[in-house]
């Protein structure tokens, strides 16, 4: 249970490994867990166990990124192992609250927001997280409506097909006007994990951000190689029919 309570912090999706090798007696603590250089603790102080005799406790731990709830069943797993059940929900708490301003038929609405998270994600990252899936959400709507489809008053339901990401591809290339570049994200790249965190660190989200910089910009950033931007050229040519300019104009 105490292990089920550590909070850790990484850039990449998947899955890790991770031990813990100690010998007693003394206290465990998450500060004596090996992790791979990309996952960092957020609480290092946090209480694993407490040896009493002069042992080694030596445990191998697999770590994975995802999210919502996650339920390990006990016959899913080799002997040996020892299933804990994971909650992927960094945020512990969210206020809201709308404030009204200006005069007379020119008045506004403001809306703050408060959000609380575990450290694994800012609340800057949460709400553009959530953002994310929200977009992704009405997408479908959005297409129904590019088809011109027919909605009878009644009907209060529609049956939607899933929008895939191909889909996304094939609309693009057919009128690239009509489709929001916001709505693309990097992470449906196939991109490596090194490209894709560099492109995450210079604030890089979406296709729109992507073409926002020409070959030039890529270089420039921190750990970027020439390799890497004829990957992304690659992408944008092969699956949008793209060319990002190596200047801006």
């Amino acid at each position: 249970m105490n292990l089920k309570e550590i909070v850790l912090r990484s850039n990449l999706y998947g899955t890790c490994d991770a031990s813990i090798c100690v010998r007693g007696p003394g206290y465990v603590t998450a500060q004596d867990i090996i992790l791979p250089p990309y996952v960092e603790i957020i609480d290092n102080t946090q209480h694993i166990a407490s040896l009493t005799e002069p042992i080694n406790l030596c445990i191998g731990l697999e770590i994975e990124r995802n999210r919502g709830y996650l339920r390990k069943m006990p016959h899913n797993f080799q002997d040996g192992s020892y299933p804990i059940d994971a909650v992927f929900m960094p945020v512990r708490n969210m206020n809201y609250s709308i404030h009204s301003y200006g005069n007379g038929t020119e008045k506004q609405e403001i809306l703050f927001l408060e959000i609380w998270t575990n450290g694994s994600l800012t609340p800057k990252e949460a709400l553009h997280e959530a953002s994310r899936n929200l977009i992704d959400l009405f997408i479908p709507f959005l297409q129904k409506e590019e088809e011109n489809l027919p909605l009878e008053d009644n009907q209060h339901t529609v049956p939607l097909s899933p929008f895939t990401f191909h889909d996304k591809l094939d609309k693009l290339r057919k009128n690239k006007k009509k489709i929001a570049l916001k709505s693309i994200f990097i992470d449906q790249f196939e991109l490596s994990p090194r490209v894709y965190n560099c492109l995450k660190r210079s604030n890089i989200y979406t296709l729109f951000d992507l073409l926002n910089n020409s070959q030039e910009d890529l270089m420039k950033m921190e750990h970027f190689r020439l390799e890497d931007v004829k990957q992304i050229v690659d992408i944008l040519k092969k699956d949008f029919a793209i060319d990002l300019p190596k200047k801006k104009f």
